[in-house]
C-alpha cells in the first residue's frame, strides 16, 4: 500500500489501505463539533462496524448531529443494532427497503451505491470503501479533502439522498445535475438506462485523452461505447491500461469479464491483474492530468441501475499521489496472458455465453 507522505496540513490525502483510512475517520469524526454524516452501501456488524457505531454514539450523546443512510441491500445489520445511537438522538435510515412490485427484481436492483463520510462543514470522505470488517486486506481508493465548499456540496447531495430514502420514483434531471466547485466536479448517476452521466463524462475523457489512460475497477463489464472509445484511443496512440483483480469478491463477474478481456488486447488495450489480494479500487486517471475517484465500477450494473457519486478534477496534490497509487499497483500485478486466454475451456466459455444476458444484473 502507499504511505500518504510528504501531506501537508489541509492538504487532500489519498488513501488505499483501509486501517490508514478507518483510522483517520474515526479521528475526524471523534473530532467533530457539529455534525456527522455517513452515506454508504454497506455497514458490518463487526469490530469495524462496532467501532463505527460506538463513536457515532458518543458523539450523539454530545449532542452532536449524527445522520447515518445505509443501502437496505447491502446492510449487514439492522436497526437494533443503532438502538443506543437512536436513543441518543442520531438518525439512522436504510435506503429503498426491498418491496413486491409487478417489476420486483429491476426496482430492487436500483441500490443506493454511494460512500461519502462528512464531517463538520469542511472535511468530506468520498472513495470505494464501505464500512465494513472483510475488506481490512483489500487495495481501496478514499479521498480525504478539506473544502468547505465542496462539503457543502455534498451535504446537499446527501440531503437529498436522506430525504429521499424510501422513494421508489424521483425526478432525474434534478438528481443528476453537474455540480461544479471550484476546480472539481462532482457526477451523479441515478438508475437510469439512457442519462447515465458517469458513463459518458468517462467517454468524453478517454475520447479526448492524448497520452495515456489508467482504470482501476474491481469488476470490468463495460458497454459498447466504452469499449469502443478505449479502442480508438489506442489506435491513436495512447496507452490505455486497465488494473483488476486476479480473483475479485464476485466470481461470476470474473468469468463474465473473460469474454472481453482478449477483444480489447486484439485492439491494444492493457490488462494487468492485481496480485495481492481483492482490488476495490475505483480510479479514473488521464494523461496524468485528470482524475475521477468514487463509488461507480466500470460496469454495466453501476451506470445502469445504481445511485453513484464520483468526484473529477486537476488537483495536482492529488494527482501525485494517484500516481504513486498506480505505480504501486502496477509493480504488484501481472500481464493479461492472451495464448493463457485463448486456451480457456470450453466450460468457461459456455458459461461467459450463459451469463452474458445478465450482465447488466452483475
Amino acid at each position: 500500500m502507499v504511505e500518504p507522505d510528504n501531506i501537508q496540513t489541509g492538504d487532500p490525502i489519498f488513501y488505499d489501505d483501509p486501517w490508514q483510512y478507518y483510522n483517520a475517520m474515526l479521528d475526524d469524526i471523534s473530532a467533530a463539533r457539529k455534525s456527522i454524516s455517513i452515506e454508504t452501501y454497506k455497514f458490518g456488524s463487526g469490530n469495524i462496524g462496532e467501532r463505527f457505531r460506538n463513536v457515532l454514539t458518543s458523539k450523539a450523546r454530545e449532542g452532536i448531529t449524527v445522520k447515518i443512510l445505509i443501502d437496505s441491500w447491502g446492510a449487514q445489520v439492522s436497526r437494533s443494532f443503532f438502538k443506543e445511537l437512536e436513543a441518543q438522538g442520531g438518525e439512522v435510515r436504510f435506503f429503498m427497503k426491498i418491496k413486491f412490485f409487478w417489476d420486483f427484481f429491476t426496482k430492487n436492483h436500483c441500490r443506493n451505491h454511494r460512500k461519502l463520510l462528512l464531517v463538520d462543514d469542511h472535511i468530506s470522505y468520498i472513495g470505494s470503501a464501505n464500512i465494513a470488517g472483510h475488506s481490512l486486506n483489500w487495495c481501496e481508493s478514499m479521498l480525504r479533502i478539506e473544502d468547505t465548499d465542496l462539503n457543502k456540496q455534498f451535504r446537499r447531495i446527501f440531503e437529498q439522498d436522506f430525504e429521499m430514502y424510501n422513494r421508489y420514483t424521483f425526478k432525474k434531471p434534478a438528481l443528476t445535475r453537474l455540480i461544479r466547485s471550484d476546480q472539481y466536479e462532482i457526477i451523479r448517476d441515478v438508475p437510469s438506462i439512457t442519462r447515465q452521466k458517469i458513463k459518458k463524462r468517462y467517454e468524453t475523457l478517454i475520447k479526448g485523452a492524448r497520452q495515456r489512460v489508467v482504470i482501476e475497477t474491481p469488476y470490468f463489464l463495460p458497454g459498447f461505447l466504452l469499449r469502443k472509445a478505449m479502442s480508438d484511443a489506442v489506435k491513436r496512440g495512447v496507452d490505455v491500461t486497465v488494473i483488476i483483480p486476479e480473483n475479485s469478491d464476485v466470481h461470476m463477474v470474473d468469468l463474465l469479464r473473460g469474454r472481453y478481456l482478449g477483444m480489447l488486447h486484439k485492439h491494444g488495450v492493457k490488462f494487468r491483474f492485481f496480485l495481492p489480494h481483492n482490488l476495490h479500487a475505483k480510479v479514473l486517471l488521464v494523461d496524468n492530468e485528470t482524475f475521477s475517484i468514487g463509488s461507480a465500477n466500470f460496469d454495466f450494473r453501476s451506470f445502469r441501475y445504481l445511485h453513484e457519486i464520483v468526484l473529477i478534477g486537476k488537483d495536482e496534490r492529488i494527482i501525485q499521489q494517484l500516481r504513486d497509487h498506480i505505480n504501486y499497483c502496477l509493480q504488484n500485478s501481472a500481464p493479461f496472458d492472451y495464448e493463457e486466454w485463448l486456451k480457456r475451456s470450453f466450460v468457461q466459455r459456455f458459461v461467459e455465453w450463459l451469463y452474458l444476458p445478465f450482465r447488466h444484473l452483475l
